[in-house]
């Protein structure tokens, strides 16, 4: 069992950037990937970003392409969401979760742990 806390959330304006962070409990951080999800009001949680094991490999939600990038460091047991121009339909709550898979998976069902969320709200 991993613990995952999220944390970097806030309210912004449009155009603005924020960095989320996930930090991971426990010594096999390095064997999951990592995944990045959102979930606003009356929708359902949507897949943003993901990372493979080692970070060499990533995928990104077409949304979000070209404006996030996620990371990791495993010496930090951490994985971080940047997120650049903002926009307002990117408000939402943002939780990280792992997986046991290889690869990057962008469906709910592939992911175990996760966290508790972290706001972040995007005003126009």
């Amino acid at each position: 069992q991993v613990h995952l806390v999220e944390s970097g959330g806030g309210l912004v304006q449009a155009g603005d950037s924020l960095r989320l962070s996930c930090a991971a409990s426990g010594r096999t951080f390095s064997t999951y990937a990592m995944g990045w999800f959102r979930q606003a009001p009356g929708k359902e949680r949507e897949f943003v970003a993901g990372v493979s094991r080692t970070g060499g490999g990533t995928y990104y939600a077409d949304s979000v392409k070209g404006r996030f990038t996620i990371s990791r460091d495993n010496a930090k047991n951490t994985v971080y969401l940047q997120m650049n121009s903002l926009k307002p339909e990117d408000t939402a709550v943002y939780y990280c979760a792992t997986s046991d898979s290889i690869f990057v998976y962008t469906a709910y069902a592939n992911y175990g742990n996760w966290g508790q969320g972290t706001q972040v709200t995007v005003s126009s």
